[in-house]
């Protein structure tokens, strides 16, 4: 019932829609970043600089979210949670331009096989997001969301496993100090990414929860 009274005034669904799709395009050119740092680092800058393309497109629909939830009379869900999803889905982009930009700052040209492991779950986590975003516009699909919703945890887990994975070899592997200190950091923040897209999902079944 509720998802055939959902409010239809407005773009939120289609706002949604959009950022979403960029947390996907990020997460592949992240994965691809971290690819290309394992096996070719020259193409490396390219994809850095796609992920701050679409960090900028994601903060451009993000804006347009927010000025027309300040100027609309109707909203599908409650204000603060429209609040709450798309600045959580920002925080997503951020992390992986926090990624990219930190990759450069501490002229990292090469990373360990690992990282490659964890941008993979990096980026089926925001394939989910993206999926789960899509179901959002009715609650019809409140059964299908909660399923996302969980497997979005499940990968957070399994990317805080890696983590830990990986710090563990660097310790005892790697000799050079700074390099220790610099792949930590890249690795914390490529946690952080799936940290955030649970958060998201955290949002996403609070709204569904309420409303279905």
């Amino acid at each position: 019932m509720f998802g055939r009274l959902m409010p239809r005034e407005g773009k939120y669904f289609d706002l949604f829609n959009a950022h979403a799709e960029l947390i996907a395009q990020g997460g592949k050119a992240l994965s691809d970043l971290i690819g290309a740092l394992i096996d070719a680092p020259a193409k490396a800058p390219a994809y850095a600089e796609q992920i701050d393309a679409i960090e900028r497109q994601a903060d451009a629909i993000t804006h347009d979210t927010l000025a027309q939830l300040h100027s609309a009379f109707i909203t599908p869900f409650d204000r603060d949670e429209i609040h709450q999803l798309i600045n959580g889905m920002d925080d997503i982009l951020d992390i992986m331009q926090d990624v990219a930009e930190s990759m450069s700052l501490y002229d990292i040209h090469r990373v360990p096989p690992e990282a490659r492991a964890m941008a993979t779950v990096t980026e089926n986590c925001c394939v989910c997001v993206q999926s789960v975003v899509k179901l959002l516009h009715s609650m019809d699909n409140a059964p299908a969301i909660l399923k996302l919703c969980h497997e979005i945890d499940q990968l957070e887990a399994e990317a805080d496993r890696s983590l830990r994975s990986a710090m563990s070899k660097i310790f005892r592997e790697e000799p050079d100090v700074r390099e220790v200190v610099k792949l930590k950091e890249i690795y914390e923040l490529l946690e952080s990414v799936t940290d955030r897209c649970k958060d998201v999902a955290g949002t996403v079944e609070a709204i569904v929860l309420e409303n279905s």
